[in-house]
């Protein structure tokens, strides 16, 4: 994985798209810190997300849980924590 500062990439972009393009990871820094990562594009396997879309599709059909009472956001929002 290859580091470079931002005005660096800023002026070499094609370059380092290509290099991501032949599968390279780079991490994008400013003032040394890491502040975004240019990677290889991945097509999404659609089994893959046919199976996140059916979980979320579940998640969504579940019913509100209640505590004494009490909603979950209720408690989110009184700052309670269960």
């Amino acid at each position: 994985m290859r580091k470079v500062g931002i005005l660096e990439a800023k002026t070499r972009l094609s370059e380092l798209v290509a290099s991501a393009t032949n599968g390279e990871t780079v991490t994008i820094t400013r003032h040394g810190k890491p502040v975004a990562k240019l990677v290889p594009y991945r097509a999404t396997d659609r089994a893959a997300q046919a199976r996140r879309q059916r979980a979320v599709a579940a998640l969504l059909s579940m019913p509100r849980a209640k505590l004494r009472g009490l909603t979950i956001r209720q408690l989110i929002d009184e700052g309670r924590r269960f």
